[in-house]
Formats: C-alpha cells, structure tokens, sequence
C-alpha cells in the first residue's frame, strides 16, 4: 500500500513539525549562539577536529524523528523512480553548491532569513529560481521527472 501525500492540505502534524523546527533554531541560536544549517552542522561531524556534543545531538534528532513518528502515524512508502547515477550527481551539485553558497537552504532561509539578512535572502532567492528552473527542464524540455 503507497501512501499518497497531499501537499496542498494542511494538518496539525504540519504545523506541530514547523513549530518545532523553529523552536529548534531558536533554541540553538539563544541558547549557543549558533545557526541551524544542517549541512554545517553534518560536515562539522566529518572533519578532523573536536565534535560538541550539541551537533551529534542535533544529527541524531535528524535521525530519531522518523522514528517516533511512526509510533503514531504510519511513514509514507518512497519510490524511487530516478536513476542511481543521476541522484548520486545531484547530491554531489547539492553538496557543491552548498560550500559554494556558504550554507545551505536551512541554514538561508530559516535562520538567515528570520535574521533579515540580506546574504541569506539572496541566496533563498537563488535556491528557489534553480529549484523551479530545474523542475522545468527535467520535466518539461527532458522529460526525466
């Protein structure tokens, strides 16, 4: 049985998830002073220098959510319907242009944006105009998605 996810309804599960998402990022930013990017914060996990405990945490939060969400609503099936090479090569332009842009969506455009910073809100404008660029010429012009 596939769950089908309607993106365009609303439910409380929606905004329990966003109110926790951004308690998150408050939390982290009073509490420690630092900035929610989840790619930062996973490529701090795999330099050579001293990990904090908070960064693990937040990783393994990351995790653990699905977890518990299946404990009181069942986790949507996922199929896969594009190739290996061509997912691989878009994780790879992902995590390139994530150095590239000094962060990544989370990063930009929850934090950054909520912090009117002009750097972020330029980058959360970009993001967006590739994101739909992209969409369209796989979809439209190539015919991939």
């Amino acid at each position: 049985m596939s769950i089908q996810i309607d993106w365009q309804a609303f439910t409380p599960i929606s905004l329990a998830g966003g109110l926790i998402i951004g308690a998150a990022t408050v939390l982290l930013l009073l509490g420690i002073g630092r900035i929610a990017g989840i790619s930062g914060i996973a490529s701090s996990l795999l330099k050579p220098k001293k990990v904090e405990l908070w960064q693990v945490l937040f990783v393994a939060g990351l995790v653990i959510s699905p977890l518990l969400y299946q404990l009181v609503m069942p986790l949507p099936v996922i199929e896969m319907t594009s190739s290996i090479p061509l997912l691989l090569g878009a994780g790879l332009l992902v995590g390139f242009g994530t150095r590239l842009g000094s962060g990544c969506t989370s990063g930009h455009g929850i934090c950054g944006n909520a912090r009117l910073s002009p750097r972020s809100m330029a980058a959360t404008a970009i993001f967006m105009l590739f994101g739909i660029l992209t969409v369209y010429i796989g979809r439209h012009l190539l015919g991939l998605i």
